[in-house]
Parts: structure tokens; C-alpha cells; sequence
């Protein structure tokens, strides 16, 4: 394959685009989720979701900076990348993005201070209320860019002018609404919300089983002694599994299929984890379930839904 300009220009495009679509998703979901921490604080003034809003809002922040930052090298790459499309839709693209800027970005920046820095120097009401406009901010930005996105790949309610521009047609209902976007936006912000609700998870479950480590016959054992017929399987040493790891990566790479247990696997058993829980204790008032009556609840839920 030819590394020709077109080639580049799509390998440049595409790691920009990609690398930038990290953070809006993020943030789109990010920023109704502390909307709705604020919610909850301003609801019931329980401490726990001013503490849980502050933690996020600080995240929220650098991903927004990223987010910007690598959206502006997005944004100069239509010109000079796709400069003959750029020319061409440009009708369609500058008002689009125009409107974005205007609605949704001009949204954002405007409460987005008093978001990050108001909690202490205006009132709760007030600073619900911003980061509620910061929320529907990044929600109205997904909007403008998924329409833009969208008349890309179903265009609708455009002519070709005499030298060779897009033009607009009669109406911009359908060159906003154009056939796909409805699909692309529920697509997109339902995929928002729910790569937030992961990273929430995640970070809240690594918060919670701090101080709550446990070796896999550790857990093999607990299992054990809840469930009797369960048995408890052997422990393979390190260097003999490090050993069988680097035999069957031989072999994959001769037969060309995965090896079963590549050694990138055997790092959660070299690197141990052992995190300390005293903040979730102290800030949150915390404590945490027995591993062995955790284990058994677990236990019971998968026979309550015939799993074992």
C-alpha cells in the first residue's frame, strides 16, 4: 500500500478523531451525573453527595480541558486535510458548527466556572443550576455535531450550486433532521451515559474494596466452605505457570490461534494489590461486608436464578 496524502491524511484524521471522542463521550455523561449529585445534595443535604460532586466535578474538569484541546486540532484538520470537502459543504459545516459554538459551547463556558469553582461562594440552589446548564450544555453540543455527522452519511434538503457547492434547499428542518440523526443521537448519548455509569462503577467498586484483597484460593476457599459441592482447585506455582505461558505462546505462534494464557494474563498474579479503605470509612462512613457473608450472598443470588 502506497502511503499516499490521501492514506495520511485519513491515519492523521482518524487517530485525532478517535482519540477525541474519548472525552466528549465522557463528559457528556459525566456532567449529568454530577447534575444529578447536585440534585440529590440540594434534596436530602446529605454530606455524602457534596463529597462524591466534588470528586467528579474535578475529573469533569480535566476531561473537559482534553476534550477542547483536541477538538481544536480536529476542527483545523477539515481545512487543512479535507480542504475540497470543506469548500464544498461549507454551507452546511460552518452554520452547523456555528451553532454548536453558540448554544451549547457559549453554555458550557458560561456556567462552567461557577461549576468548578462556585460550590463554596454562591449558593446550593444556584450552583445546581449551573452545573444543570453544563449538562444540558454538553448534551445540546452532542446534538449540533451528531447532526453534522449525520447529513454526512444520509444527506437531505440540499441542491448543487454551478460550482459545485452544497447548497441549502427550502427548508433546514430536513438538513437538521435528516434521516439518520435520530438513530445517531440516541445512539450516542445513550453509549455517554453509559461509558460514565462503567467508569462510576468502576471506581466506586475499586473504592469500596479497598483493604479487601483476596488471593484467588482465598476466594476459592470462601466459596468452598459456602457451597459444598464446590471444589477447591489446585494453585499452580508462578514459574510453572510462567513456564506453561511461554510453552503455549510458542505454540500459538506456529498453530496461529491465541494462546490460552498469555503472560501479559499472569500480571494479576505477579503484582500485588494491597489499597488501604481508611477514606471510605472517614468520608463516606463506610464499612465494608465480611468477604465470607459477601461470598455467600453471592452464592445464594446465582441459586435464586438457577445458575448453580
Amino acid at each position: 500500500m502506497d502511503l499516499d496524502p490521501l492514506i495520511l491524511s485519513r491515519i492523521q484524521f482518524a487517530f485525532v478523531v478517535s482519540f477525541h471522542a474519548i472525552f466528549p463521550v465522557f463528559t457528556i455523561g459525566l456532567a449529568a451525573y454530577i447534575a444529578v449529585l447536585e440534585g440529590l445534595l440540594l434534596k436530602t443535604e446529605n454530606p455524602v453527595w457534596e463529597q462524591l460532586a466534588r470528586f467528579w466535578t474535578k475529573v469533569f474538569a480535566v476531561v473537559f480541558g482534553m476534550g477542547v484541546v483536541s477538538g481544536i486540532v480536529m476542527s483545523f484538520q477539515f481545512g487543512t486535510n479535507w480542504s475540497n470537502f470543506a469548500y464544498a459543504s461549507a454551507n452546511f459545516f460552518g452554520p452547523m458548527l456555528s451553532y454548536e459554538v453558540v448554544t451549547a459551547f457559549f453554555l458550557e463556558a458560561g456556567f462552567l466556572g461557577v461549576m468548578l469553582f462556585g460550590m463554596n461562594r454562591v449558593g446550593r440552589g444556584l450552583h445546581f443550576l449551573a452545573t444543570l446548564m453544563v449538562a444540558i450544555g454538553t448534551f445540546v453540543s452532542a446534538f449540533w455535531i451528531l447532526s453534522a455527522n449525520s447529513w454526512m452519511q444520509t444527506p437531505t434538503g440540499f441542491e448543487i450550486g454551478a460550482n459545485g457547492q452544497f447548497l441549502p434547499g427550502e427548508s433546514w428542518w430536513a438538513i437538521v433532521f435528516n434521516p439518520s440523526f435520530p438513530y445517531r443521537l440516541a445512539h450516542m448519548v445513550n453509549a455517554a451515559y453509559i461509558t460514565t455509569g462503567f467508569v462510576v462503577l468502576a471506581v466506586g467498586a475499586r473504592y469500596l474494596l479497598a483493604e479487601s484483597f483476596q488471593s484467588l484460593t482465598e476466594i476459592a476457599r470462601a466459596v468452598a466452605a459456602a457451597e459444598p459441592r464446590a471444589k477447591v482447585p489446585r494453585v499452580m506455582p508462578l514459574p510453572v505457570a510462567r513456564a506453561v505461558s511461554a510453552a503455549g505462546e510458542g505454540v500459538a505462534r506456529v498453530t496461529g490461534r491465541p494462546p490460552m494464557i498469555p503472560r501479559s494474563g499472569l500480571q494479576f498474579l505477579e503484582r500485588g494489590s494491597r489499597p488501604s479503605g481508611a477514606r471510605a470509612r472517614s468520608e463516606l462512613g463506610w464499612s465494608p461486608t465480611p468477604f465470607a457473608t459477601g461470598v455467600e450472598h453471592t452464592l445464594a443470588y446465582f441459586r435464586r436464578q438457577g445458575w448453580t
